[in-house]
């Protein structure tokens, strides 16, 4: 069995969700030598967060940042952590609701994943930054 990890370090993103797949495809190139595998995405971060969802009709990920943005509201009078900014709790409960990471079945040297399938990062700061990946996959 072979073992590959790789850091990828993502560009930054506005506030949103965002499609990463092909960027984690293109940068992962031993990915393709594996004919069967797995790989595990993980995030370094607790205020973004990762999941596999609708990757054709971009209105989903809008609709996901509102929802989001409804049920996470910020400006909570309970919230204790706020002084990084008003965006700073919500986006660390955003992102415990979501995970840190995902994991997708790797067939013949690409990711298995549904015909309408792609995995999101989930910003939740409105100036998160550059965002940090540790790609593992695994797999003969």
């Amino acid at each position: 069995m072979a073992i590959f990890q790789h850091t990828l370090h993502l560009p930054a993103y506005a506030r949103g969700f965002h499609l990463i797949t092909s960027l984690v495809e293109r940068e992962f190139t031993e990915l393709r030598r594996l004919n069967v595998g797995l790989l595990h995405v993980f995030i370094q971060h607790t205020s973004a967060s990762l999941t596999i969802n609708e990757n054709a009709d971009p209105t989903v990920r809008g609709d996901f940042e509102r929802f989001f943005n409804k049920t996470v509201r910020e400006n909570e009078a309970y919230y204790q952590h706020d002084y990084e900014g008003s965006d700073d709790m919500p986006a660390h409960l955003k992102a415990a609701l979501l995970g840190n990471s995902v994991t997708i079945p790797i067939t013949n040297g690409h990711l298995n994943l549904g015909t309408w399938q792609g995995i999101y990062l989930g910003e939740h700061r409105n100036q998160g930054g550059r965002r940090t990946l540790v790609l593992t996959a695994w797999g003969e």
